[in-house]
């Protein structure tokens, strides 16, 4: 096998927990190349893995918001990179009608999609020569490894490897100094997924009693004005600017702990191997969490809010070993 494409068009935490199905088929087999097809709002995130060889983008969401010529220019554009090589096999590993038409346009008689049951939207089938098996239950992120794994007949082993190198910074993230950084995520895409403003302001004080310093990122003004209101409780807390997903990025991989909701960026921190604690209100922490031993830990049960007092177990729990200690852990899982 030559060359394998990849459909994973969005979001950025989805994105960043497929990335481990490209160390899988790169260890089953070597020297094949792996290309990425992702909407370009997220191919920058794509780029940082050293496992994938060529990202194809396009502006399909901007496209889909503000029909503009120009994206749709671009789009057209897109399809001569992505009908560039021949594949041996496709994956899609999203299973909505865009990434769907991505497969089908790629130059392949191997493309491989979910079954109706597991798809996201039903008509995706119309692409696919093949498909998974039942997708597995469980983690969501284990099952996309088991299901490329089947595609290409291989048996995923070990505990997942994301690979991924972020661009120097061109200025520090926030100001340098010997307290320890802590990144709280508490905005979210949904408000049922919002973990109280209170509880924040909670377990930040507990924090800056241990010594640590409180970073709170923001993605619109409601957002800012609630990481005001947290910080005017929380002491010795920051809101940062304004900042691009690589600049929050690179924040994240500056700090010593995050703490959020389920969101991108804090999957994120989990791919960059920080120590990082997940929150669940609405979703599921056994279908979307992340777990890596005294390094990640999720909490809730994605039907109720979590107390306090669960999330500064999860921290004591993240905090509790040296990160060296915590990679031999992780060597002897899977």
């Amino acid at each position: 096998m030559k060359r394998v494409l990849i459909v994973k068009v969005t979001s950025l935490g989805d994105i960043v927990q497929a990335l481990p199905v490209v160390a899988d088929i790169k260890r089953a087999f070597p020297g094949v190349q792996v290309d990425w097809a992702a909407d370009e709002a997220f191919a920058e995130l794509v780029h940082w893995s050293e496992s994938v060889d060529r990202v194809l983008c396009a502006p399909l969401r901007r496209f889909k918001k503000a029909r503009r010529w120009g994206d749709l220019k671009a789009i057209w554009a897109s399809i001569a990179d992505l009908r560039a090589y021949r594949y041996d096999f496709i994956i899609d590993i999203h299973g909505v009608y865009k990434s769907a038409i991505i497969a089908f346009l790629a130059r392949s008689s191997r493309r491989i999609g979910y079954q109706s049951q597991d798809l996201g939207e039903r008509g995706a089938a119309f692409a696919y020569t093949g498909r998974f098996g039942p997708r597995p239950q469980g983690n969501a992120w284990h099952g996309m490894r088991i299901s490329a794994g089947e595609a290409l007949g291989y048996e995923v082993e070990g505990p997942p490897i994301y690979n991924l190198r972020l661009p120097e910074p061109v200025r520090e993230p926030f100001e340098s100094g010997s307290a320890p950084v802590a990144a709280f995520f508490h905005a979210t895409s949904k408000d049922d997924k919002k973990w109280p403003l209170t509880h924040w302001v909670a377990v930040g004080r507990e924090l800056a009693e241990r010594g640590f310093r409180v970073v709170l990122p923001w993605g619109s003004a409601g957002e800012r004005a609630e990481a005001e209101q947290i910080a005017a409780q929380v002491p010795n807390s920051t809101v940062l600017p304004k900042m691009s997903v690589t600049e929050i990025a690179q924040m994240i991989d500056a700090c010593s702990l995050v703490v959020g909701t389920d969101t991108g960026f804090v999957h994120l921190a989990h791919a960059l191997q920080k120590r990082t604690v997940m929150i669940f209100m609405a979703t599921s922490p056994s279908h979307c969490g992340v777990e890596s031993p005294y390094r990640s830990i999720s909490v809730g049960d994605g039907q109720s809010v979590p107390p306090i007092s669960a999330t500064l177990a999860a921290i004591n729990y993240v905090l509790s070993e040296p990160l060296e200690s915590a990679a031999r852990q992780r060597s002897t899982v899977g």
